[in-house]
């Protein structure tokens, strides 16, 4: 049985107290916005059929990995030495534009092209053979377990993304208005197939992933202000398990793409 990590429970607690602080800021913002952001801003930006902007985003990715079924097979030799592996959150940061179709007030269609900087790391734990005793009941009994050794793989990504979702906004409030948005995004590697096959762990070069999110709108003199949450799920299985060493191509059976972002959106 594998051992349960904190850092992985804090993962967890991370996206909720993100999306908590989230939700406080913008109830805070409907309840003051006209005191806090000035006079209400009668801008037209929001009555046209078309709009641009741009965006910054901060992001932490990972993989979800679901072991292969020989991983728990003792007569396979081929990784007998792998203890566990753990796919880790690790940080990066995006940049991209903002295209609006309006379709109502309350509802557009956004296409945001985007290139991502991603890092994945995962964590290998193989058993390195060496033993360690701990002590025993009041009997005198000792126990022997083996001991590990962890290696950490990265894979380095320059990802073009292509997410197209729709917006679904609230009635706007003074100088503000929640939002929350649903739909999915294409991606390429800007690597080709033949330099990913050198990464330590070997994925496919493309993807599609399902994106979900909320935010809330700022709206200033001149332009309008939008801090977003959005997470992603990748649909595909991108491990090549040929192409992979095979100490680990059969401990795995699939991994897909997982991420949080935040962005901030000026229109």
């Amino acid at each position: 049985m594998q051992t349960t990590y904190p850092r992985h429970q804090l993962n967890l607690r991370w996206t909720k107290i993100v999306v908590i602080v989230l939700i406080c800021l913008g109830l805070g913002g409907n309840a003051s916005g006209q005191g806090f952001f000035g006079l209400t801003n009668f801008s037209g930006t929001d009555d046209k059929f078309t709009s641009y902007g741009f965006f910054l985003g901060v992001h932490t990715a990972t993989y979800q990995l679901k072991y292969s079924p020989k991983f728990l097979d003792p007569t396979n030799t081929a990784n007998n030495a792998i203890h566990s592996i753990f796919p880790k959150y690790t940080p990066g940061f995006s940049l991209g534009f903002i295209g609006i179709l309006r379709f109502h007030d309350q509802v557009n269609l956004i296409f945001t092209p985007k290139i991502g900087f991603y890092e994945y790391k995962v964590d290998v734990n193989y058993f390195d053979g060496a033993t360690a005793t701990t002590p025993g009941n009041a009997t005198g009994n000792t126990q022997t377990s083996l001991g590990y050794r962890t290696e950490e793989l990265v894979n380095e990504s320059t990802q073009v993304e292509l997410p197209l979702v729709f917006k679904y906004r609230s009635m706007r409030f003074n100088n503000t208005r929640m939002y929350f948005i649903g739909g999915g995004s294409y991606l390429f590697n800007t690597k080709s197939q033949e330099e990913i096959n050198l990464d330590p762990i070997v994925t496919a070069s493309k993807d599609f992933t399902l994106e979900a999110g909320m935010g809330f709108e700022i709206y200033f003199k001149y332009f309008k202000f939008a801090p977003e949450i959005r997470f992603s799920h990748g649909l595909n299985n991108i491990y090549l398990a040929d192409k992979n060493a095979p100490e680990i191509r059969d401990a795995i059976s699939s991994l897909r793409r997982k991420g949080i972002t935040i962005l901030l959106n000026f229109q």
